[in-house]
């Protein structure tokens, strides 16, 4: 079996490491281009580049800007690829792509749930119980092709930054299940019914106010957990906190302990464990409560 591969991030890199191992024969990687990151701005290739460069260093890794390049189509059809697998890519493949030869997406949602690029995040926001990987033909629409097969699994009370990685080891299990028995996979229409989109996750999501419910703000929090973290107008990022069911006016410490403090909401209240000021190193709650002189009845804002 012969196949492309595309992918960017960690999730990425787990799935094609999987195919890899199961001696599936890749015949090229594409990828994002090598972005400046951190305050330096140092140039860092994604994490798929960085492991085929360690791992399978005879591997062509391409990363174009984007795929409408006639040269570049050219060069995915002289390789006649039985498939093309991708898995948060971060590019709209074009129609002369996708009819080259199957093309697979491993999307991190229970599908036609959350298409677009925030699957994962938005399930947390929108309470589900539960959220998954559906591997996927693509057609030219937002993932709104036919599902292959769906594997599933709780989202109760995890982060993304745990979703993220349970997911990407379902969806590295699930590609090979699905190449190997492609043949005798019926693929299922969507039930545009039930479609929702959602967007591109951003900074400003992570800002919250203690006018809002317990419930609200700690599904923020497993949401933007690591990135764009939970954080006041003022700038003070939790880091750490869970719901708790005492009440009182929004904003007011209501209790405080060696190990955190609890703060009133609209409905109930959470307990926050640690946080971090603009500028500053990350504190415990205590420590922090203690720096600030804070009592109880105290707002904090």
């Amino acid at each position: 079996m012969n196949i492309i591969f595309m992918g960017t991030p960690e999730y990425a890199t787990k799935i094609l490491a999987n195919i890899l191992k199961h001696n599936i024969n890749v015949l090229a990687v594409f990828t994002q281009p090598d972005r400046p990151v951190g305050r330096k701005q140092i140039l860092t290739p994604p994490s798929v580049k960085a492991f085929v460069n360690e791992n399978y260093p005879k591997i062509p890794i391409l990363q174009p800007k984007n795929l409408k390049d006639e040269s570049t189509k050219k060069y995915i059809a002289s390789l006649k690829p039985d498939f093309i697998v991708v898995a948060a890519y971060g590019q709209i493949l074009p129609k002369e792509i996708l009819d080259t030869a199957p093309c697979i997406n491993l999307h991190a949602s229970i599908l036609p749930k959350f298409r677009g690029a925030s699957p994962i995040q938005s399930a947390i926001l929108a309470n589900e119980s539960e959220t998954g990987v559906t591997s996927m033909l693509m057609q030219e629409g937002l993932d709104t092709g036919d599902i292959l097969q769906i594997a599933k699994t709780s989202c109760l009370d995890k982060t993304a930054e745990q979703l993220f990685d349970e997911l990407g080891d379902m969806a590295a299990a699930l590609i090979i299940k699905t190449l190997e028995n492609f043949k005798d996979i019926k693929a299922q229409k969507q039930d545009e019914s039930k479609a929702s989109l959602c967007k591109k996750i951003k900074k400003e999501m992570g800002l919250f106010s203690f006018d809002e419910t317990a419930d609200e703000i700690y599904a923020k929090f497993r949401a933007f957990y690591p990135w764009p973290g939970l954080y006041l107008q003022s700038g003070l990022k939790i880091l750490s906190l869970k719901p708790a069911n005492l009440q009182g006016e929004s904003g007011e410490i209501l209790q405080i302990s060696k190990n955190s403090f609890t703060i009133a909401c609209k409905d109930a209240s959470v307990e926050i464990f640690s946080l971090q000021e603009p500028g500053k190193k990350a504190s415990d709650a205590f420590s922090y409560i203690n720096g600030k002189r804070l009592k109880l009845k105290d707002k904090i804002c």
